[in-house]
């Protein structure tokens, strides 16, 4: 008799750790799925957003440097200043990269470890 309820006990562990193992294995399909899914969306908006503000910043700096121009009596001039803001804050950029790239491992990291 007790060898028979040894069995049974077996067989329900058995059948326990079976189905564990599914639903964890699920479970991790599932977070996979999530964590890509953020992504994935992060992306698209911030691709959506990019160009929209990147067209805006273009037309802003298209009418900044025409009006630089039309003030110094210089299109030239007004075109040159614009260019070399870019340029400077292209450097500002560059020397702060290494700040951005933490900001950003910080941010995904969250996502991730959720």
């Amino acid at each position: 008799m007790a060898l028979e309820e040894i069995k049974e006990n077996l067989a329900e562990v058995d059948s326990d750790i079976r189905s564990y193992l599914e639903n964890t294995g699920e479970y991790y399909k599932l977070q996979g799925f999530k964590i890509g899914m953020r992504s994935i969306t992060s992306f698209a908006k911030m691709l959506m957003l990019g160009s929209i503000a990147l067209l805006a910043l273009f037309m802003l700096s298209f009418a900044a440097a025409y009006g630089i121009g039309l003030w110094l009596e210089n299109t030239f001039l007004g075109f040159l200043f614009v260019g070399l803001f870019y340029i400077l804050v292209g450097i500002i950029f560059y020397l702060y990269r290494n700040l951005l790239d933490r900001l950003m491992l910080r941010k995904f990291s969250e996502y991730y470890f959720d």
